[in-house]
């Protein structure tokens, strides 16, 4: 969960270790209890850095880049989308029919996500914002994936103030939900 480095150090490491959940839930066979717990791995993932860079990298993105706004707005969208994949799958087993399509549609919309990210919008904080704060923000992020949700909330606050006021919260019931029924274990 927390990888040490700067903002774009780690989150390029969560990177990493999405794509390595997607190729084991290739590896799985299909309609397999293995899948199940796959998904449940990755959403639990995605979930935590989405709103650990909702909360930190998005607003630095509007103070220190130029287009910084329209940059974060696309961010978010991305996010919407592989959100509502996530909460669609989290309502199917992996015998469903829809199950695997959905995971192909979750597996384009993060990969074009993440070469946007590390391709466009590291390459952009890397020249247009001082090491401290990139190290700060990895800092941040690091903090906020610790109290972060582990389900999708598809209706929830993307932006500040109300996702830091709300994130901490839901993030507490998610963990206790996953707790009692052993999700994520």
């Amino acid at each position: 969960m927390g990888h040490g480095g700067d903002v774009i150090a780690e989150l390029t490491t969560d990177h990493r270790e999405v794509d390595d959940l997607f190729e084991r839930f290739e590896d799985a066979p299909p309609g397999s209890e293995d899948r199940r717990r796959i998904v449940d791995a990755l959403t639990i993932e995605l979930v935590r850095h989405s709103v650990a860079e909702e909360e930190y990298l998005y607003p630095a993105v509007r103070e220190h880049l130029e287009e910084g706004d329209a940059l974060a707005d696309k961010e978010l969208a991305d996010h919407a989308r592989v959100e509502q994949l996530l909460d669609d799958l989290q309502h199917r087993d992996a015998t469903d029919k829809d199950f695997d399509r959905l995971m192909v549609k979750l597996r384009t919309e993060v990969r074009a996500h993440v070469e946007d990210e590390e391709n466009r919008l590291f390459a952009q904080l890397r020249t247009g914002v001082h090491p401290y704060v990139l190290e700060e923000l990895g800092n941040k992020i690091r903090q906020a994936k610790k109290s972060a949700p582990t389900r999708p909330h598809p209706g929830a606050p993307t932006k500040p103030p109300a996702n830091k006021l709300l994130a901490p919260g839901v993030g507490l019931v998610d963990r206790v939900r996953d707790y009692v029924t052993g999700r994520g274990q």
